[in-house]
């Protein structure tokens, strides 16, 4: 592979790469690949429960299974991106997320449709730390903003296309569809990147470790376990004690290893710059919120309110377009107020949507949820970008593939047990309070696994109280579930006023490397 001659990092003074906006093009499809992907999934998930016969802990893991693979490998796949080279990595992630797709398409069995989902986030897990790694590397500091808003409008975009595609799929197609359209979506992301991103790289990063790869995927993988197990078998359970416990054990080794490592994968180092710490925190906590939000949504349009998939999709459309706009404002709003008024408030909006949410009845009509579903859309886009832009914005240039990893593994990390808790805590609010009494035994357990079946229980007996009292319970463990989410975006607000430092993040000195292990290529990987 033949390098052209390092780039040194971008300042005012000097002539910013001529190739940065077409670049942003390709990695726009690749958050428009995960974005869609993102969204369509909900939207599915009432009909695998009734077509597959899943359970809620089932799905879930359809939807965690993504999360936790691709929390867990976010942190070799950032170093494969500064050794092999960014835009190569990005490839075959994209790569790899086809192959997940295509496993999905042709299962017949939940447990396929898992090993699909892992699969994706596995490419997933390359796609997305690299894409942020390509703007700080192509990207002057006072064109962050706007190229991180960017990408974060083209994963709005992706939010409704993902609904309202995968609607319509579901109400013609079988319910694998949903994966096959993420073929087109893929090859045109293969080819943007190919001829539009440039190779960018640092030789002297560390290593990957297969070690602490196996660290973060069990110690991942098992905290993710026991709190999405914990409502079935019983927080004292052998089983989920024994699951939480080696989850300490594990990430402890984790951290233990990565402390000893003079150039470790996990760069506990980077944690040291308040900004760097404070950004990657609003981000992640934000996505613990969001994540809730997103999966207790689909089952209460579909279910509750009694629409179908394409409808569904139709009515998550107000929080992609509160994003959406809020993309478009917070750079402008930032460089006006700063990180540490904009994302509290951002944070503020989100609890004060939140808490709107879960005053929820079944009486009330879709109108209510469309007005508090564009405020958390707003909220959203005003926490999350000014985040991600600050906390890149502390990375030096050189690291920018192993501090991204970290930032997104974070993030990622708390949207993984952000589902399985939130999704938990509406599980057991929905068994506690749904009434099955004078059902058989066999017909209370088909109830109390999710809303879906107790409507397809109550349809088959014709039992119009059973259907009452499920909309009931799930309202009510929606209702707890958004409380939550509003309680933990009021924390976060509160702890990023306080600790997020004023003014330009910088990178620690002890993170930098020489910024001549820097190279830079064309897109066809000439000089």
């Amino acid at each position: 592979m033949t390098t052209a001659p390092a780039l040194s990092p971008p300042t005012r003074g000097l002539q910013p790469d001529p190739r940065r906006w077409w670049a942003l093009t390709a990695i726009v499809a690749c958050m428009l690949v995960l974005g869609f992907d993102g969204t369509i999934l909900n939207v599915a998930l009432p009909t695998m429960a009734d077509e597959l016969g899943a359970d809620a802990s089932t799905l879930q893991w359809i939807a965690d299974s993504y999360l936790v693979v691709f929390a867990a490998l976010m942190l070799p796949a950032g170093l494969l991106g500064d050794r092999f080279g960014r835009r190569r990595m990005l490839g075959i992630g994209l790569t790899v997320f086809l192959a997940g797709a295509l496993v999905g398409t042709v299962a017949t069995d939940a447990n396929v449709v898992i090993v699909g989902r892992a699969v994706m986030g596995a490419g997933a897990a390359l796609v997305l730390p690299l894409s942020m790694a390509v703007i700080p590397a192509i990207f002057p500091p006072e064109e962050r903003n706007k190229a991180v808003g960017t990408m974060s409008a083209a994963s709005a975009l992706g939010m409704p296309l993902g609904p309202i595609i995968g609607g319509f799929l579901l109400d013609h197609f079988w319910w694998g569809s949903v994966f096959l359209i993420n073929i087109p979506l893929i090859g045109a992301a293969l080819i943007a990147c190919r001829f539009l991103v440039p190779e960018t790289n640092d030789p002297a990063s560390p290593t990957v470790d297969a070690l602490t790869t196996i660290l973060s995927i069990g110690g991942l993988g098992a905290l993710v376990y026991g709190v999405t197990e914990g409502p079935r078998y019983g927080w004292g359970s052998p089983l989920v004690l024994g699951t939480l416990a080696a989850a300490v054990v594990l990430l402890a080794l984790l951290v233990l290893r990565s402390r000893r490592q003079e150039r470790p994968m996990l760069d506990l180092e980077l944690l040291r710059h308040r900004g760097f710490l404070w950004n990657s925190i609003a981000a992640s906590l934000v996505m613990f919120t969001f994540t809730g939000l997103l999966f207790v949504l689909p089952s209460y349009f579909q279910s509750v309110l009694g629409n179908d998939a394409f409808n569904t999709g139709l009515r998550l459309i107000p929080m992609p377009l509160g994003l959406l706009t809020a993309s478009r404002i917070a750079p402008r709003l930032v460089e006006r107020l700063g990180r540490r008024v904009v994302i509290p408030g951002g944070l503020t909006v989100i609890a004060a949507a939140a808490f709107v949410g879960s005053r929820t009845s079944v009486e009330d009509g879709y109108g209510f949820t469309a007005g508090w579903l564009s405020v958390v859309g707003l909220g959203f886009g005003f926490a999350m970008i000014p985040a991600m832009a600050g906390a890149l914005g502390a990375l030096p240039r050189e690291r920018v593939g192993t501090g991204s990893g970290l930032m997104m593994t974070l993030r990622q990390t708390a949207a993984a047990v952000g589902l399985a808790a939130l999704g938990s805590l509406l599980a057991a609010s929905y068994r506690d309070r749904l009434d099955t009494g004078g059902l058989s035994a066999a017909a209370a357990g088909v109830a109390d696994d999710s809303v879906v079946s107790a409507h397809a229980t109550a349809a088959r007996l014709g039992d119009t109280a059973l259907a009452r009292s499920a909309d009931a319970a799930y309202l009510h463990g929606m209702d707890l579930t958004l409380l939550v989410c509003g309680c933990v975006a009021l924390l976060a607000a509160a702890l990023v006023a306080v600790f997020l430092p004023d003014g330009h993040a910088t990178a620690p000195a002890t993170a930098a490397a020489p910024a001549t292990a820097v190279a830079v290529e064309t897109p066809d990987g000439g000089q």
